[in-house]
């Protein structure tokens, strides 16, 4: 049981690594994207909102598979990505 245990919490620590790694993405327009959040939840619901004040968004539904706490509740993950116009930059976060 504590091999398991330990397996299982080695691939989450590996997932949150490449998630960190995710932080910009450009579209098929060449649009820059950056990622500003990475969750689910009611905190989701909060940084949504906040961040449509910001600018343009768009929301990515993420895999939960392998996040315990997501996948015990039933809860969906999601990424937010805000547009990033030539005048923000790269100063935006």
């Amino acid at each position: 049981m504590a091999a398991e245990e330990n397996n299982r919490d080695t691939t989450i620590r590996e997932r949150m690594a490449e998630e960190e790694k995710v932080r910009e993405r450009v579209d098929e327009q060449g649009v820059r994207w950056k990622k500003v959040y990475f969750g689910g939840g009611e905190h989701f619901k909060n940084w949504l909102s906040q961040c449509r004040e910001l600018g343009e968004v768009e929301v990515e539904e993420v895999n939960a598979k392998g996040y315990q706490c997501f996948e015990e509740a039933g809860e969906k993950l999601y990424r937010i990505w805000l547009r990033v116009e030539e005048a923000q930059g790269d100063d935006l976060f």
